[in-house]
């Protein structure tokens, strides 16, 4: 008797990421992965069907993978158990999408990565291998990143202008646009005071106040959701500096 494929199987992977959108997916790997790095996500289309999400050079492609309840439909491989699934990328497949760009599977983004008190990063030893080659590759993977559209007050002109930011490690980064190669203005956090929602503007209610001693930056979220989880990110990062300067006072 054929057994069938539990989709628990799939999303216990732990390169499953069952709430990632597909705009974050791009975040994600863009900023924290290398070419190669990939992870599995829930597709829009609906029940049973998921998106593998890889990185390739300066984008991220997206494949479609569904599960039928009994087997797993992939291009065009089938896979009769989640075991074998797992297999195939054990073996570091070559994808080619419609562009005909080879895509490599190299190693696979984690869904748990534990956030540190004081850490910037964590080593993710990630072991595959091929036919004839075995081997551990080491995946630096920045957490509490986070990039997207704010729109920022003008410092002499009083006006908003959106612009791409970048929070990564201990920089705060502003493009002119999303694919803009030279930063605005790099942000050194180890200088902030303070990061917290502003309410001095009267026509806008989702704003950041972000201090940086010689200036307060406004910046303003089209969503609360989003302007929280900037707050949030951006006081980790602030935390994490004081628990550092905190134990390196008491190694002095």
């Amino acid at each position: 008797m054929e057994q069938e494929i539990d989709a628990v199987e799939i999303e216990n992977l732990n390169w499953y990421h069952p709430t990632l959108s597909r705009h974050t997916a791009e975040s994600m790997l863009i900023q924290n992965g290398m070419d190669g790095t990939y992870l599995l996500r829930p597709s829009s289309k609906g029940s049973g069907e998921y998106a593998l999400s890889v990185k390739c050079e300066q984008t991220v492609k997206h494949f479609n993978i569904v599960w039928t309840g009994k087997e797993i439909h992939f291009g065009q491989c089938t896979f009769n158990s989640a075991a074998d699934f797992v297999e195939h990328f054990r073996n570091k497949p070559l994808l080619c999408g419609e562009s005909g760009q080879v895509v490599l599977l190299k190693i696979p983004y984690p869904r748990d990565i534990s956030e540190p008190d004081m850490y910037e990063s964590v080593t993710l030893h990630a072991e595959f291998s091929t036919a004839d080659d075995s081997r551990i590759i080491n995946a630096d993977f920045s957490v509490n990143s986070k990039e997207g559209f704010l729109t920022k007050m003008g410092r002499h002109f009083k006006t908003w202008r959106t612009r791409w930011f970048v929070l990564q490690r201990n920089e705060l980064k502003y493009y002119k646009q999303k694919f803009s190669k030279t930063p605005i203005r790099v942000l050194d956090l180890n200088e902030c005071r303070g990061c917290c929602q502003d309410f001095t503007q009267k026509d806008k209610s989702c704003v950041i106040r972000l201090d940086m001693g010689w200036r307060v930056f406004l910046l303003y979220s089209v969503s609360e959701h989003d302007m929280e989880d900037w707050i949030k990110r951006i006081n980790w990062r602030l935390r994490a500096n004081q628990t550092r300067g905190s134990i390196n006072s008491g190694h002095s």
